[in-house]
């Protein structure tokens, strides 16, 4: 199983405000790449369709999340960040031993978050307690996807004809 390689990327863009004036900002995006580099031809290829004028990655930084519980729910427009302490029992010292990990969670709002996280969780045999959970400013989050050579040159696979 491959483990994913989270980058948050920075990228500063023009905005066209309601009032229709142009503004400058800057927002951050999660990609999974192999390293910085194709991080950022990643966000640059990921976010140029929507994007009038220029566009410049400000800033890229991995990031360590061991896992991603999406939602297929319209509203769930908001990334959270979910810190999970996973509990081992070892059994030479006869003590519980905590371990940090970072999960995150697509939702629509907080108790949506914990939803999502508790079902994301069920099936597990882990034993957690969940630590923390703060909602992100990520705007997207875009993973590795396979892409074959009949989609690279742009041509339908017969089972999708």
């Amino acid at each position: 199983m491959l483990m994913n390689n989270w980058f948050e990327c920075k990228v500063k863009t023009e905005k066209t405000l309601e009032d229709g004036t142009q503004k400058k900002v800057t927002e951050p995006y999660l990609v999974d790449a192999l390293n910085f580099t194709e991080a950022e031809a990643r966000i640059i290829k990921e976010i140029t369709p929507y994007c009038n004028g220029e566009l410049e990655v400000a800033n890229i930084r991995r990031v360590n999340y061991s896992e991603m519980f999406t939602n297929d729910a319209d509203s769930a427009d908001k990334w959270y960040k979910v810190k999970a302490m996973f509990i081992t029992y070892d059994e030479k010292s006869q003590k519980e031993k905590k371990s940090a990990s970072f999960i995150l969670v697509q939702a629509s709002d907080f108790q949506n978050a914990v939803d999502t996280f508790v079902n994301g969780m069920r099936g597990s045999m882990a034993d957690y307690e969940i630590h923390t959970i703060q909602e992100t400013n990520i705007l997207d989050v875009f993973p590795f996807e396979v892409v074959s050579k009949e989609q690279k040159n742009g041509e339908i696979p017969e089972e999708a004809e």
